[in-house]
This record gives structure tokens, sequence and C-alpha cells, in this order.
């Protein structure tokens, strides 16, 4: 891979859920990565739970080792969190949210904190008053991001996850709407796959607009550790280098399978990576 670089994966601490934070950060040093993509939930880091302590306790763990945040994800799919919600009070609460999201990304060093549009009911029935919130709270947020010199990251999410932002299409329509150059895109693997789109359908509509990736395996569904799904790694990261792709691969892996033993699927997954990468 010409462009790709082992410097551009990161890991991520969510199937770390039942172990210590601190051995998510060794496990990541010992297998050779140098970046970290942070899942903000219990028990490592859930928000609401955290004072400016907490947070500088966390920073320094991750810096002091020679880490990089590279992302802030705050955990947002499930209740009570939703943008787009049909209840005012859930919205505000998400909005008061991704609010501290973004003053504790920036504690603690980063330049990103991704974001999703939520959902409306999946009858459809109130479909474009969601549409209009999640445009008009994503928008808010980037005002407010902007000042932070934070970029928000919108994420494409599974049909069964929303149905506002699940595919290419709606992504790029929610960003021409929201209109902010504070706001971007992330590419999920696993929509991308089940919507049968490519990252080089990405680059070709989003252009500059895509910055971050979560790069798993899967079937096309779940988020798995690279061997264990269909997924061709080889084809998306030749795409990859042929758009020059300058931004992060995050390993995003979700599936219950690997809690037990999470560092033999951030290993193997690293280990398949590093030797297409290197083959370049």
């Amino acid at each position: 891979m010409k462009s790709i670089k082992r410097s551009q994966i990161a890991s991520m601490n969510i199937q770390y859920k039942y172990y210590p934070f601190l051995q998510f950060l060794e496990d990541t040093l010992r297998c050779g990565i140098s970046n970290i993509e942070m899942w903000g939930a219990a028990p490592h880091f859930y928000s609401e739970d955290m004072t400016y302590h907490d947070i500088c306790n966390i920073r320094h763990e991750i810096e002091q080792r020679g880490l990089r945040l590279i992302c802030y994800t705050p955990e947002q799919c499930i209740y009570p969190i939703n943008l787009s919600a049909p209840y005012a009070s859930e919205r505000i609460r998400s909005l008061h949210y991704f609010e501290q999201a973004i003053r504790i990304a920036a504690d603690l060093g980063t330049d990103k904190v991704l974001v999703t549009s939520g959902t409306g009911y999946f009858n459809g029935s109130d479909k474009e008053e969601a549409w209009k919130y999640a445009v008009d709270n994503i928008r808010a947020l980037g005002e407010m991001a902007e000042n932070y010199k934070i970029k928000l990251v919108l994420e494409v999410l599974r049909k069964d996850e929303s149905n506002l932002v699940y595919n290419l299409n709606t992504l790029k329509q929610m960003l021409i709407e929201i209109d902010q150059d504070s706001v971007g895109a992330v590419a999920d693997t696993i929509p991308m796959a089940l919507a049968k789109e490519t990252p080089a359908t990405y680059f070709s509509v989003l252009k500059e607009k895509l910055i971050h990736f979560h790069f798993v395996d899967g079937t096309p569904s779940g988020h798995l550790a690279w061997g264990d799904g269909v997924l061709d790694m080889r084809k998306y990261l030749l795409e990859l280098s042929k758009y020059e792709y300058q931004g992060y691969l995050t390993l995003e892996i979700t599936d219950g399978r690997y809690f037990i033993n999470p560092k033999d699927s951030l290993y193997r997954s690293v280990n398949q990576l590093f030797s297409v990468i290197d083959e370049g």
C-alpha cells in the first residue's frame, strides 16, 4: 500500500469494556499501534461521571505512553441519547451531552468528536421532523465545535439503528443541509457493506468531507476482527490508497464474542492489516 501507513491505524476500547482502561492502552502499545479512538462509556469514561481531575488523569495516561487520541466517541447508539428524538426533553438532554463531549474532547487534547444523527420512529410517522431536528442540532453543535477547534465527524449507521442517515446518499444530504466546515464525515465499513457501497464510492461523492474511517470486518453485519468476516480488506486498502486517504482507520471491534479476550481480536486485526500494508 503506497499511501496507507501503519501510523494511520487506531485501536478502540469498546471491546475492552470488561477490562481496565489501562490494559487497553498497554495492549495497544504492545501490538504496535500509536493511536487510539476513545469510546466514552462506563466503566472507562462516562462523561457525566467524570470530573476535570479524572479527565486530566486519563489524558496523562494516554500521553505518557506516547499514544495519540485521534477521536472522542461518546456512547450514543442506545437510549437516552438521540438528537432527533420526538420528545423535546430527550433532544435537549442529547444536545447537552454532545456539548459536554466537545468540551471534554478539548480537555483531552483531541480534535475530533464523533456524532450520529439519531433516529425517528421506524414507521416513518415523524421522519420529516426527526430529520429537521438532527440537522438543526448537529449544526448548533458544529458552531460550538468550531469555537473549540474541534471537528465533528458524522457517522452513517445501519438501517436497524437509524432511519435518517444509513447510507451514502442520506449522509451526503444531511451534510449538505448542515453546511458547516466544522462537520465532516465518518465511513464505517459495516453499514457501507450492507448498503453495497465501497470506500471508492464514498470518496467519489464526499471528497474532502470524508475525514475518518471505522475499519472492521463483517459478514457483512457485525463489527468483527479482521479475518472473522467476508469483507475484502485488500480491496478497501487499495481504494483508500488510490484516493490518497490521510486520515485514521479505527478498529471498532464491538461484537460480544470478543469481550472475554479482547486482546486476541486486536492483535489478529493489527497483524493482518500490517501484513497487507507492508506489502506495498
